[in-house]
């Protein structure tokens, strides 16, 4: 399984974070889900509840989205300092590669997370790969993470848990790279909406190039912006 990023990396983490809102410098990650997969076949799996800071709620949205509760977080949720080490323990393997799915949003999350609570030095040299951008040249849109479980029928359902999404992202890597061998020229290259832009804030080693919904040429064969 994923034998064309397994050529050039040790270790491939796919990640999934669920958060209060939209805004990573605003907002907080409530859950943190992470499959660590080496090139051995060897797998580690960390889930983990993060405790909102002293005095924020939870936006009732979140809880019907998640089914996430503030009760849940406060009782079975670890402290920041306690997610972060965590975290850095998913990434500080060796030649890792991390993946997610709409990986601006969790890697800026995670920027701000671990510059405030210690760790963020395993991203500025971390190598980067979004699944959602090799979805959008594998299907046309809606391209939610759901629509993707639908396309290629995986067992792992989009939960808008962490963890379950995190399972998801990794079946449905290996399910494109069985339909087509270029997973690998997809590695910290980001595409995006061309009518927004390119997102801020730009991640300094992202290739980011426009990806229009109409599919045609792949986009590692596009233009760089």
């Amino acid at each position: 399984m994923l034998e064309s990023l397994f050529s050039q990396f040790e270790n491939i983490v796919v990640l999934d974070l669920e958060t209060t809102g939209l805004d990573a410098r605003r907002d907080e990650i409530i859950e943190f889900g992470a499959l660590r997969v080496s090139s051995d076949g060897a797998q580690t799996e960390d889930d983990v509840l993060i405790r909102l800071a002293e005095g924020n709620r939870l936006p009732p949205a979140i809880t019907k989205l998640t089914g996430i509760t503030e009760d849940r977080l406060f009782y079975e949720g670890v402290e920041k300092n306690t997610a972060a080490g965590r975290i850095r323990d998913m990434l500080e393997a060796p030649n890792t590669l991390i993946v997610t799915y709409n990986a601006q949003f969790d890697l800026c999350f995670l920027f701000y997370f671990l510059k405030t609570h210690g760790g963020v030095e395993l991203l500025k040299n971390a190598r980067l790969y979004d699944a959602l951008t090799v979805y959008r040249d594998r299907r046309d849109y809606p391209h939610r993470l759901e629509n993707a479980v639908e396309a290629y029928a995986l067992e792992t359902q989009n939960t808008h848990r962490a963890i379950d999404d995190a399972r998801a992202t990794l079946e449905l890597l290996a399910a494109m790279e069985q339909e087509h061998g270029d997973l690998s020229k997809y590695i910290d290259l980001f595409g995006y909406n061309p009518r927004y832009g390119v997102p801020k804030p730009k991640i300094s080693s992202v290739t980011y190039r426009a990806q229009p919904y109409e599919r045609g040429i792949p986009l590692y064969e596009r233009s760089v912006d």
